[in-house]
């Protein structure tokens, strides 16, 4: 049975945007534990050079918080990739990885 985009937890999302980015090629980094970290910064660095892409993930009902926001904006300044994706963004996240 395929899940429908509006039940994909955050994690499932992790996992399969990791997924497309390994079969491209990418190396995937995620923090286990952010909890000491700061409050905010994305959910996963994507590497595959010479591109280094960051992206918040959400579910699709799911809201950044405003450190979140402010990363992304403070981030999207620089001469790097930045994405906020969603489960139903699946095929651009293949497109970029691609």
């Amino acid at each position: 049975m395929m899940q429908t985009v509006l039940s994909i937890t955050e994690k499932e999302w992790l996992r399969q945007v990791s997924e497309v980015a390994r079969l491209y090629g990418w190396r995937a980094y995620h923090p286990w534990l952010s909890i000491h970290s700061e409050r905010g910064w994305p959910d996963v660095a994507l590497c595959g050079p010479p591109r280094l892409i960051l992206a918040e993930l959400e579910t699709e009902k799911g809201k950044t918080t405003p450190h979140q926001d402010e990363w992304l904006a403070l981030l999207a300044g620089c001469p790097i990739e930045v994405y906020l994706w969603r489960p139903s963004d699946f095929e651009t996240v293949a497109e970029v990885l691609r």
